[in-house]
């Protein structure tokens, strides 16, 4: 299976509860946090969510 690194490059101040619970839940938190996580269809969803507030990266 893909696998994508995703990095927290924005703040998430001033979002929408339901973006920053989206990016907890892929474990980012803080400016710079990144995960490399497995692509598949509920990551992409999540991915679609906070787009503008990470980097997508293949790994």
């Amino acid at each position: 299976m893909a696998k994508v690194k995703l990095t927290l490059i924005k703040s998430l101040i001033g979002c929408k509860k339901s973006q920053i619970l989206t990016a907890e839940s892929l474990g980012l938190r803080k400016i710079g946090d990144f995960k490399v996580v497995d692509k598949d269809a509920p990551t992409e969803g999540k991915i679609n969510v906070i787009s503008h507030l990470i980097s997508v990266e293949e790994a």
